[in-house]
């Protein structure tokens, strides 16, 4: 049996909820393939690396010094590599990532390393290979998701792979330059690559347990729904249901 794993932004906003997942990863040998996100929040009053990315690139545009934001992204990662006891730098992608930035790349380029840096750690944590989206994950040139040239290449990569590491929410265009799915876009990911591996399962794992009949913030602890059709999922998603994003559907859908 093979599974594709993706979890939550807050799942892996620190390095004690990094060796979570990794113990519900290791509990189950067919859990294969991991989609990681960008890290959340570590609590209510904290932001979201995604955000501190946007905030950092935006300072950039407008040629303005953006070291100081750049150092708390880069001591985000580094306190969850010191706190899994890893001998792992980020240095060298980080002085991509700055040059990048002031070449101008792109806000989506500047929002697609928050999960392409966790993706390296998470690959080195479990022992995994790591693949960049970027060389799997295809966009035409108006930015149009191209799944057939994706699931082909996705495929034939990770025939060779047993266990692999692929970052959620990006991918490229034909032309190199990187491209992200909407914000939540690493459930669809998690998607391409469970049709790509024809697995028999795809986990989606988040800080709520499962689908609700209403939202938890509103209504005092709703039921769950033990099984629910896949039309009736997409459409609750288009209604604002949010534990899992819309377009994350059609793949697995398609591949049964």
């Amino acid at each position: 049996m093979k599974k594709v794993v993706k979890f939550g932004g807050s799942s892996l906003a620190s390095a004690e909820e990094f060796a979570k997942e990794g113990a519900i990863i290791q509990a189950d040998k067919d859990r294969k393939y991991v989609v990681p996100p960008a890290p959340g929040k570590r609590d209510s009053k904290d932001t979201k690396v995604t955000d501190m990315l946007y905030n950092a690139y935006a300072l950039a545009e407008k040629g303005k010094n953006f070291d100081k934001e750049l150092k708390a992204i880069k001591s985000r990662y580094q306190e969850i590599i010191d706190g899994l006891k890893l001998d792992l730098s980020l240095d060298k992608e980080f002085k991509k990532v700055k040059e990048n930035f002031e070449a101008k790349a792109g806000s989506d380029y500047a929002a697609s390393r928050g999960e392409y840096l966790n993706g390296i750690i998470m690959a080195e944590y479990l022992g995994y290979d790591f693949i960049d989206a970027a060389e799997v994950i295809f966009f035409d040139k108006k930015g149009n998701f191209m799944p057939e040239k994706t699931d082909e290449v996705l495929r034939d990569r990770l025939k060779g792979c047993e266990r692999a590491v692929i970052p959620g929410f990006y991918g490229a265009k034909v032309d190199g330059t990187i491209m992200t799915f909407s914000r939540g876009g690493s459930d669809i990911t998690g998607s391409i690559v469970a049709k790509a591996v024809k697995a028999d399962v795809y986990e989606n794992w988040t800080d709520v347990s499962g689908v609700l009949v209403a939202d938890p913030r509103v209504i005092e602890n709703p039921k769950g729904i033990e099984t629910i059709t896949y039309r009736e999922l997409r459409e609750l998603s288009y209604m604002g249901f949010s534990v899992l994003h819309e377009d994350a559907i059609f793949p697995v859908r398609t591949s049964g």
